[in-house]
């Protein structure tokens, strides 16, 4: 039975945990055993679970992090245990995801993995990896960490650093660190984010583009609601300037008075503050009521300035319903000219006229070939399973 160890920031948890839990699922009904070591939470998952330090460990991680801007390198005793496990369970695939967030040392790890002998496979949801500090690099149009990061504008972005800026000596031991490991494949989760991994320290390693998957199951059309009004909906866990906030309190002062906003995931102190137009709706993690909302919707809009391939994207055209994103990011990735609009960033007018080009043809001249696009491309049973081709094809090569 071959063994697959994952490695992520949180299990069956959070967009990256419940895609980690996913790819457990698969390889376990491929045969595999399957574990999953985590740096947060309290989860329950099909995989074995094993937590990487403690809460305590973790907010030390954070504090130093703020002071010192040295997310990844604090951690070091629960990432030598971690290291231990490893040894001693010895898996055929080691499968990382996110590795940031204060819980691990990459250091430690890396120096393990560069000797270790086991193919490693490291999905990409994001540009971590290859720069000095930031996670997404474009809401500045920083180009530096293709040759060499420093003076980050992005120092109080995640990984927050209020006082030092270790940027430049962070792109110089990431480089150091994750240029070692001999058999290691990336999976970046859109083309666009493949793209940037083409141009980083990191262009020498091959990489397969694997796009997430939802439950299209689970996120399927329901009837809609008896209301007449059109409405417009946009989901985000946590909503800031870079999920485009300001854009839609924008939007809602220029929209014709009968179409309807929709704002899901805003906190209560933002809820008070929005436009009387705008119905705000706080974070659920009632999938059925999410399901609702997206299906009631004539028309889903992303506004975000920073994501690598948002899965709300696809929820919505798994529920049938049309999308407008920005081009941003993979966030265009998820539709064609039948699903949906792409505008260009900032361009709240031709928002407004990819909106009322839908409300013309109404819903349901896009419903069904959004639902078919979604279940062709997008089920997760199909996007994890190529991980699993992956995993095979690796093995067989047998070049490690």
């Amino acid at each position: 039975m071959p063994t697959l160890f994952q490695i992520n920031v949180t299990a069956n948890w959070g967009s990256t945990g419940k895609i980690a839990e996913g790819i457990g699922q698969i390889a376990i009904s491929h045969g595999w055993r399957s574990i999953i070591a985590y740096g947060r939470g309290n989860p329950k998952s099909e995989s074995e679970l094993i937590r990487i330090g403690n809460d305590w460990d973790m907010r030390f991680h954070a504090l130093s992090s703020r002071i010192f801007d040295n997310q990844g390198l604090m951690s070091k005793k629960a990432t030598k245990i971690l290291v231990e496990q490893i040894k001693t369970i010895h898996p055929d695939i080691i499968h990382l995801h996110n590795i940031h967030g204060y819980y691990l040392n990459y250091k430690i790890l890396f120096e393990y993995l560069a000797t270790a002998g086991i193919p490693v496979v490291w999905t990409l949801h994001d540009c971590w990896s290859f720069t000095g500090h930031c996670a997404h690099f474009v809401t500045v149009n920083c180009n530096k960490w293709m040759l060499q990061c420093d003076n980050c504008a992005l120092k109080k972005d995640y990984p927050q650093s209020l006082v030092l800026d270790r940027s430049k000596q962070n792109y110089i031991d990431k480089k150091k660190s994750f240029n070692s490991v001999q058999n290691l494949t990336f999976v970046p989760v859109s083309n666009w984010i493949d793209s940037y991994l083409k141009q980083s320290f990191l262009r020498n390693y091959s990489s397969n583009v694997i796009h997430n998957g939802i439950d299209t199951d689970v996120f399927c059309p329901e009837t809609e609601t008896d209301s007449n009004q059109f409405t417009v909906i946009a989901v985000a866990n946590v909503w800031n300037q870079s999920k485009g906030l300001d854009d839609f309190i924008e939007l809602a002062k220029k929209i014709d008075k009968d179409i309807q906003l929709i704002l899901v995931g805003v906190s209560a102190r933002q809820k008070e503050s929005l436009p009387d137009n705008i119905i705000a709706i706080e974070r659920t993690s009632n999938v059925e009521e999410l399901v609702k909302l997206y299906s009631s919707a004539n028309v889903y809009v992303n506004l975000t300035y920073a994501d690598t391939f948002p899965t709300t994207n696809i929820e919505a055209l798994a529920c049938g319903t049309p999308v407008i994103t920005y081009r941003t990011g993979g966030s265009p990735e998820a539709i064609s000219k039948d699903t949906g609009f792409v505008v260009e960033q900032g361009d709240l007018e031709g928002v407004i006229d990819a909106i009322n080009k839908i409300k013309a043809k109404g819903k349901d001249y896009y419903q069904t070939k959004c639902r078919e696009r979604a279940v062709k491309y997008f089920r997760k049973e199909d996007r994890y399973n190529d991980y699993i081709k992956l995993y095979e094809n690796i093995l067989n090569r047998k070049i490690y």
